[in-house]
């Protein structure tokens, strides 16, 4: 894989994470435009929990459900990952998603370690291992420029 795709893998990350955004409180009107403030600016629902829910989708494939308060005291449902969201946002949203497997894949990455990945950068969680690949790839890019 060329430098050419793996720079378009680590844009499509940061792309994915912010096509969830901008999210809105329905309760106090509140606009949220990226995962990180959404996660600097809500808390969690219970400080023992994670506020992390596996769930199923209609064909069966597990999805992680994000529950965080908004500061007005109304609980807000993250769907990052959820295949069923069907609008425009949703369907590019899973597009965006596939191609980042793929190349994840290509990279020599497990399918279940690819995934869990992406689901933690849509999160608004660090990734090492994808820091660390794009850490490589930079090191590599550099070496060969010189």
């Amino acid at each position: 894989m060329d430098i050419l795709q793996d720079e378009a893998l680590f844009a499509g990350l940061k792309a994915l994470a912010e096509s969830a955004f901008p999210k809105h409180c329905k309760n106090c009107g509140r606009i949220f435009e990226s995962a990180e403030q959404f996660l600097r600016e809500t808390r969690k629902i219970d400080q023992k929990r994670s506020g992390l829910k596996q769930s199923w989708d209609d064909n069966d494939v597990p999805i992680v459900e994000v529950y965080r308060n908004c500061p007005c005291g109304s609980t807000l449902m993250d769907f990052f990952s959820d295949r069923r969201d069907l609008s425009q946002n949703g369907l590019a949203r899973r597009e965006k998603f596939g191609k980042l497997m793929g190349q994840l894949i290509a990279h020599g990455w497990q399918h279940d370690t690819a995934r869990a990945e992406l689901l933690k950068v849509l999160r608004g969680e660090k990734s090492e291992l994808i820091e660390q690949l794009r850490a490589a790839q930079l090191s590599k890019t550099n070496n060969g420029n010189q």
